[in-house]
């Protein structure tokens, strides 16, 4: 049965995937973990991520760079460095624009050419020194939210460049699953952490919209969706992310398109490419949402 399921499942959400990125909430919010420590924002990887969603990948990853330097013993660092490498080979091959989410076949199958071999190389470096760090803080305190959170991501990241860009997608659905399963359980620890319902509102949209034979061959396998919740779940981290808040914006926009609610697609577009006029595929897409749609008000 894995055999004949050909679906990414929370592919296009990183983690960081995804897909796969790295949020804190913010310095107002502190909560105690199991150490008895607080959480910190990491306010210091904004202007990484400020780039990254400008598509200047390599300006991230030296702010990344740095950060690792000044935190050698944070996950946060590898974490953020492995989503600027897939982040960059989404954005090469368009996989989070509107041509490409709101085609089924491109969706669910994945790219169509081969994975750049210097940013998997980068991408994996990054997630295996991540995945060290992450394993030794949660060695002293297995209930750490930070810790949890970033296997989350480092999981959910690698689940997503195997379904999405190496097309082994029933192994992408693993992965993926078991990364949606520690961001519950940082749910359970922190319920305010708005980015943590990005990888479960991305996976249940994305599973609740497939074709019934489809999600058939999923639930089989014990993976479900609920396209509704899914899209209430990505509505709270596009409006209580942090780091990740952006991309949850992409994400509930081209949601949006496929629900036909264009008005809300057009507000989040309009917003996106307000606050980060560098990357033109914003604007782009909000051209093609208005040419395709006329004039849409936005409350």
């Amino acid at each position: 049965m894995p055999g004949t399921v050909r679906i990414p499942l929370c592919a296009i959400a990183m983690t960081m995937l995804a897909a796969p990125l790295v949020a804190q909430p913010p310095r107002s919010q502190p909560a105690q973990q199991a150490a008895g420590s607080t959480i910190s924002p990491r306010n210091g990887l904004e202007s990484g991520f400020r780039k990254l969603y400008e598509f200047r990948f390599e300006e991230a990853r030296g702010d990344f760079h740095r950060w690792q330097k000044e935190n050698p013993t944070d996950p946060m660092g590898p974490t953020s460095e492995a989503a600027s490498f897939l982040f960059e080979e989404f954005q090469r091959n368009g996989v989070l624009t509107s041509e490409f989410f709101l085609d089924d076949d491109k969706l669910l199958q994945g790219i169509s050419g081969k994975p750049d071999a210097a940013l998997g190389k980068g991408f994996f470096a990054a997630i295996e020194r991540g995945r060290k760090l992450t394993e030794a803080l949660l060695k002293k305190s297995p209930r750490d939210p930070e810790a949890l959170y970033a296997e989350a991501l480092l999981i959910g990241m690698t689940g997503n460049y195997r379904a999405l860009i190496e097309r082994k997608h029933w192994e992408g659905v693993r992965l993926t699953e078991k990364a949606e399963g520690l961001a519950e359980k940082v749910l359970a620890l922190r319920p305010d952490w708005g980015d943590a319902y990005l990888p479960i509102g991305a996976s249940n949209y994305i599973v609740g919209s497939l074709p019934k034979s489809k999600r058939f061959f999923l639930w089989f396998g014990g993976v479900s969706g609920d396209k509704t919740a899914g899209l209430g779940q990505l509505k709270r981290a596009a409006e209580g992310g942090h780091l990740l808040r952006p991309y949850a914006k992409i994400l509930l926009a081209l949601a949006a398109m496929r629900e036909k609610d264009l008005v809300l697609a057009d507000r989040l577009f309009h917003d996106l490419a307000i606050e980060f006029p560098r990357n033109a595929q914003f604007a782009r897409e909000l051209a093609i949402l208005r040419k395709e749609n006329g004039a849409l008000s936005r409350p």
